[in-house]
Protein backbone atom coordinates (compact mmCIF):
# COMPACT_ATOMS: atom_id res chain seq x y z
CA UNK A 1 0.00 0.00 0.00
CA UNK A 2 1.44 3.38 -0.17
CA UNK A 3 1.45 5.94 1.83
CA UNK A 4 2.81 9.79 1.01
CA UNK A 5 2.93 12.09 4.27
CA UNK A 6 3.78 15.59 4.34
CA UNK A 7 5.26 17.45 7.22
CA UNK A 8 7.10 20.79 8.87
CA UNK A 9 4.64 23.03 7.63
CA UNK A 10 3.64 25.84 10.49
CA UNK A 11 2.74 29.80 11.23
CA UNK A 12 5.81 31.57 10.30
CA UNK A 13 6.58 35.32 10.05
CA UNK A 14 6.98 36.56 6.09
CA UNK A 15 10.52 36.93 5.27
CA UNK A 16 11.31 33.52 7.35
CA UNK A 17 11.89 30.16 6.19
CA UNK A 18 10.18 26.66 6.03
CA UNK A 19 11.12 23.22 5.15
CA UNK A 20 9.10 20.67 4.11
CA UNK A 21 9.24 17.22 4.00
CA UNK A 22 7.74 14.21 2.03
CA UNK A 23 8.08 11.33 2.71
CA UNK A 24 6.68 8.06 0.21
CA UNK A 25 6.84 4.10 0.96
CA UNK A 26 5.02 1.06 -0.86
CA UNK A 27 6.10 2.55 -4.25
CA UNK A 28 9.79 2.83 -5.85
CA UNK A 29 11.00 6.28 -4.95
CA UNK A 30 13.11 6.61 -7.76
CA UNK A 31 11.52 5.74 -10.53
CA UNK A 32 8.54 8.68 -9.50
CA UNK A 33 8.69 12.38 -10.08
CA UNK A 34 7.78 13.62 -7.29
CA UNK A 35 5.45 17.54 -7.27
CA UNK A 36 4.65 20.06 -4.58
CA UNK A 37 0.96 21.57 -5.15
CA UNK A 38 -0.65 24.06 -2.83
CA UNK A 39 -4.77 25.29 -2.32
CA UNK A 40 -5.38 28.40 -0.74
CA UNK A 41 -8.78 29.07 0.60
CA UNK A 42 -11.21 29.68 -1.88
CA UNK A 43 -8.70 28.89 -4.61
CA UNK A 44 -7.67 26.72 -7.34
CA UNK A 45 -4.68 24.07 -6.11
CA UNK A 46 -1.98 25.23 -8.05
CA UNK A 47 1.58 23.63 -8.95
CA UNK A 48 4.69 24.77 -6.78
CA UNK A 49 7.75 22.81 -7.89
CA UNK A 50 8.06 19.24 -9.45
CA UNK A 51 11.67 17.63 -9.68
CA UNK A 52 12.81 14.14 -11.33
CA UNK A 53 16.51 15.00 -11.95
CA UNK A 54 16.28 18.55 -11.31
CA UNK A 55 13.73 20.66 -10.33
CA UNK A 56 11.12 23.28 -11.88
CA UNK A 57 9.43 26.12 -10.56
CA UNK A 58 6.12 28.32 -11.08
CA UNK A 59 7.08 31.42 -11.29
CA UNK A 60 5.64 33.00 -8.40
CA UNK A 61 8.37 30.74 -5.81
CA UNK A 62 10.93 30.66 -8.37
CA UNK A 63 14.13 31.83 -6.72
CA UNK A 64 12.68 31.38 -3.33
CA UNK A 65 11.82 27.78 -3.16
CA UNK A 66 14.45 25.01 -3.62
CA UNK A 67 13.07 21.47 -4.00
CA UNK A 68 14.94 18.38 -3.62
CA UNK A 69 14.88 14.79 -3.06
CA UNK A 70 17.30 12.12 -1.13
CA UNK A 71 15.75 8.53 -3.03
CA UNK A 72 17.96 6.80 -0.07
CA UNK A 73 15.72 8.34 1.97
CA UNK A 74 12.09 8.10 0.30
CA UNK A 75 11.68 11.76 1.30
CA UNK A 76 11.43 14.74 -1.11
CA UNK A 77 11.73 18.63 0.46
CA UNK A 78 10.44 22.11 -0.55
CA UNK A 79 12.80 24.41 1.40
CA UNK A 80 11.14 27.68 1.15
CA UNK A 81 13.38 31.33 1.83
CA UNK A 82 11.33 34.65 2.20
CA UNK A 83 8.34 33.54 2.85
CA UNK A 84 5.06 36.03 1.82
CA UNK A 85 1.85 36.11 3.11
CA UNK A 86 0.61 34.99 -0.21
CA UNK A 87 2.21 31.67 0.13
CA UNK A 88 -0.34 30.59 3.09
CA UNK A 89 -2.02 27.52 1.80
CA UNK A 90 -2.28 23.66 2.16
CA UNK A 91 0.98 22.33 0.71
CA UNK A 92 0.77 19.10 -0.84
CA UNK A 93 3.41 16.16 -2.18
CA UNK A 94 2.33 14.17 -5.10
CA UNK A 95 4.40 10.95 -6.79
CA UNK A 96 3.79 10.54 -9.92
CA UNK A 97 5.05 9.18 -13.39
CA UNK A 98 6.72 12.31 -15.00
CA UNK A 99 6.72 16.43 -14.58
CA UNK A 100 4.44 18.70 -16.83
CA UNK A 101 6.90 21.68 -16.07
CA UNK A 102 6.46 22.69 -12.76
CA UNK A 103 3.17 20.50 -12.26
CA UNK A 104 3.53 16.41 -11.46
CA UNK A 105 1.66 15.42 -14.31
CA UNK A 106 -2.27 14.92 -13.40
CA UNK A 107 -2.91 11.60 -13.60
CA UNK A 108 -5.53 8.98 -12.46
CA UNK A 109 -2.80 6.86 -11.10
CA UNK A 110 -0.65 10.01 -8.82
CA UNK A 111 -0.19 9.77 -5.39
CA UNK A 112 -1.25 12.12 -3.06
CA UNK A 113 -0.74 13.28 1.10
CA UNK A 114 -2.91 14.51 3.27
CA UNK A 115 -1.12 18.26 3.50
CA UNK A 116 0.32 20.30 5.87
CA UNK A 117 -0.57 23.78 6.37
CA UNK A 118 1.74 26.92 5.73
CA UNK A 119 0.52 30.17 7.38
CA UNK A 120 2.53 33.05 6.81
CA UNK A 121 1.86 36.37 8.73
CA UNK A 122 2.44 40.02 7.38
Amino acid sequence: QVQVAESGGGLVQAGESLRLSCTASGLTFEDYAMGWFRQAPGKRREGVSCIVRSGYYADSVKGRFTISRDNAKNTLYLQMNSLKPEDTAMYYCAAARACCGHNACPTDSNYWGQGTQVTVSS
